[in-house]
């Protein structure tokens, strides 16, 4: 079988994850010294890899500072993409990088352009890097008070890390809900969310505009389409799920009730942040309303942007549908976006990304459903979207599910976190050019 790029990038999480496997297996990975169930290993492993968060038991007392410190390198290198550090190591080695790695950074980074590929990685390296230590320095001053000075900084390193690369990991046992009114620790974790899920490419072409606002350029600095389809859509998401969650919760006695209007409000913003493909959570989970959870299952199915550390089908991919929905209506042939007609070759990889997502999701919630009757609908839909969009977010029935059922959620991650149509890309091979052309016929729809 021909190794082709889609199945190197697929192979190579598969490897990052059997590693972390073998790693956390180990009695020195273990806080009691003995050595770990392997179906915590794996699935431990796999939530890491692949950015998710959903746990099977708590990270910060059931494993030692080894295996807490092997959970944080395996977020740091699934975060950045298997191609991103590979290619990395490989540069640190003095390798020069041949057309096949090139084109391997190209799908996985879900980039146009194949030129600058050792510039790209360098580039993404020292943002991440940047971001990450400005975000321990801003929460040490609240982890350091709290624990003193070296397991305060391992918080604050821990939780940078794994905001930046919108893992959700976290070391206290009720993720960040301890720390729900702490303005400090809720800004500074949604914020490192929101740069790591909007995209390398969206945060570089707004640190370029600002460099240029600074120097005072009269040259006009022109967005691209993607940047403004990704901040347009981001803020208006955020905006919408800040104000239903705020709604929705206002008076329930198990989430917002008990705190003041602007508590509320914090804790709102954060949960509409998280919930886009993060996995913390300031509020209990399992005691939000239904209508509140629906919304999130919505939220953490459209997930982050391309080119990011997150999942879900992306927010270009629903932007381009609803824009194909408005042209129809309107009576269009063209798919048009701010003044640009979109090609047709990406509205079929959009519905490819949502139909291929939405059969994925039906798969896991059913199977999860047969093995565990005892869980409510609701809860297991939360978990099987939560597990492809690779949020980590969950109302609470994680630890409890089956074998069967922790396996199936281990497999939705990734694939959630490779992408349906490279996995399918890997298993079928990649598509080949044909030169027929079959006559066109209409049929109904709709």
């Amino acid at each position: 079988m021909q190794m082709t790029v889609s199945r190197t990038i697929c192979a190579g999480f598969l490897v990052l994850i059997t590693a972390g496997t073998l790693l956390l297996l180990l009695p020195f990975s273990v806080a009691d010294g003995s050595w770990n169930n392997p179906v915590v290993a794996l699935f431990t492993a796999t939530s890491a890899v692949c950015v998710t968060g959903l746990i099977v038991v708590d990270t910060g007392t059931y494993f030692s500072p080894f295996g807490e410190a092997v959970i944080l390198l395996l977020i740091q290198v699934g975060g950045l993409g298997y191609m991103t550090a590979t290619t990395f190591l490989l540069l640190l080695l003095g390798r020069r990088l041949g057309l096949r790695d090139r084109l391997a950074i190209q799908q996985s980074m879900d980039t146009a352009e194949l030129a600058g590929a050792k510039s790209l990685v360098l580039s993404i390296i020292a943002l991440t890097l940047i971001l990450e230590i400005t975000g321990i320095f801003l929460m040490m001053p609240v982890f350091m008070g709290d624990y003193g000075g070296g397991y305060g900084l391992w918080l604050s390193v821990f939780h940078s890390v794994s905001a930046y690369n919108n893992a959700g990991f976290s070391l206290f046992p009720d993720s960040l809900v301890r720390y729900g009114r702490s303005p400090l620790i809720n800004f500074t974790v949604s914020l490192l969310v929101i740069l790591g899920g909007i995209g390398y490419q969206v945060t570089m072409e707004f640190i370029t505009w600002l460099r240029e606002m600074i120097q005072r350029r009269r040259r006009r600095h022109v967005f691209s389409l993607h940047f403004k389809v990704v901040v347009s859509t981001t803020a208006v998401l955020l905006l919408l799920g800040t104000g239903v969650l705020l709604g929705a919760e206002y008076t329930n006695p198990a989430t917002l009730g008990p705190v003041s209007f602007p508590i509320k409000l914090m804790m709102a913003w954060f949960q509409s942040v998280i919930t886009r493909t993060a996995g913390f959570n300031s509020i209990d989970i399992g005691g939000m309303s239904t209508t509140s959870l629906f919304l999130m299952i919505a939220l953490m199915y459209v997930g982050a942007s391309p080119g990011s550390t997150g999942g879900g089908i992306k927010t270009t991919t629903a932007r381009i549908l609803l824009v194909c929905t408005r042209m129809v209506l309107q009576g269009k042939e063209e798919v048009l976006c701010y003044g640009r007609q979109i090609p047709a070759s990406r509205v079929l990889r959009a519905v490819g990304v949502v139909v291929g997502s939405g059969l994925t999701i039906i798969g896991a919630t059913t199977l999860i459903s047969i093995g565990n009757p005892e869980f409510n609908f609701i809860d297991v839909l939360f978990e099987a979207v939560s597990a492809f969009a690779t949020v980590g977010l969950s109302t609470g029935i994680t630890a409890d599910l089956s074998t069967g059922g922790k396996f199936v959620i281990i497999a939705t991650m990734y694939v959630g976190r490779v992408g349906v149509l490279l996995l399918m890309a890997a298993i079928l091979g990649d598509p080949r050019p044909s030169a027929v052309h079959y006559p066109e016929e209409d049929l109904l729809v709709g």
